[in-house]
């Protein structure tokens, strides 16, 4: 994998400075294999961990509420990761509550939102955050009270890029009359293609647009033809046959898979490298709608 230290013109720049590899990696499997458990053992996640930057990665994508039984994505990222790489981007979340029993609260308001932030800054050992998202849901009707306290957090210092995760256009643009918007996290794979119209819309404006269960079906069932035929004729895997499609779907997504797995992490870096020729791309749309 060609990282943006060795081809700056390979990396897109988030948020117009930050040059990041396309394949980055989702820490939302570090703690455990599923959000209610059993946990990971954490030598094996933090062996995922230091492969993923080995291979390249400088772009990690994680949240305080990724936790399990103790073991914590932030934790383990500072405890295998400081002092980090300087190239590493570090983007986090915040919006929903999560109690220490892991049971999950309303959304966050205003106060609880700063508190993330911090709570976030202490658990990863920074003093400034490289991109914050705001967590949000489809009927979200307070979103610029909620992202105006971000807002004014990124112009204390204490955030660098804004980001929203789970939005739709309305919201998107409602946020951009209060500040701008570095990268859109939504639900996005080949089998299933949610909201598209928020890809449109970061395409035209380069943000920066990261999907998420990029390689779950949820529930839909994935035909064998064409994905199996086009991996087996590419020498590659099915996983990574959806990450390059979903590479490919824009020249601003870039694509964080999560994994528990050393295997996998290779597997699913490699993807980076992977191109799909025309055919493969439209017989892979076809197949998806």
């Amino acid at each position: 994998m060609t990282t943006p230290r060795e081809n700056p013109s390979a990396a897109f720049l988030l948020g117009g400075d930050l040059p990041v590899a396309r394949l980055g990696f989702g820490a939302m499997r570090l703690p455990a294999r599923e959000i209610a458990g059993p946990a990971n053992d954490p030598e094996t996640s933090a062996a995922v961990l230091r492969r993923a930057v080995e291979l390249g990665v400088n772009h990690i994508d994680t949240a305080w509420f990724y936790f399990h039984d103790g073991l914590s994505a932030n934790g383990l990222i500072r405890r295998v990761l400081h002092p980090y790489p300087e190239d590493l981007v570090l983007a986090v979340k915040v919006g929903p509550v999560r109690h220490p029993d892991g049971s999950w609260g309303a959304p966050a308001g205003p106060r609880e939102l700063v508190a993330g932030v911090h709570r976030t800054l202490r658990e990863l050992g920074r003093d400034r955050l490289d991109l914050v998202y705001l967590r949000l849901h489809e009927d979200d009707e307070a979103v610029a009270e909620r992202f105006g306290a971000l807002a004014a957090l990124r112009e204390e210092g204490l955030i660098r890029h804004l980001g929203l995760s789970n939005t739709t256009t309305g919201q998107l643009a409602g946020a951009q009359r209060i500040a701008p918007v570095a990268a859109v996290q939504n639900m996005y794979g080949l089998f299933h293609r949610r909201h598209p119209e928020v890809l449109d819309a970061c395409t035209r404006q380069g943000i920066a647009f990261v999907p998420f269960f990029s390689l779950e079906s949820l529930g839909r069932p994935e035909p064998a033809e064409p994905l199996a035929r086009i991996a087996a004729r590419n020498g590659a895997s099915p996983e990574q046959v959806k990450l390059a499609w979903t590479l490919a779907r824009s020249p601003v997504v870039l694509a964080i898979p999560g994994t528990s797995s050393v295997a996998h992490v290779e597997d699913n870096i490699a993807a980076a490298e992977l191109r799909l020729d025309p055919e493969d791309l439209a017989a892979l749309d076809a197949v998806s709608t």
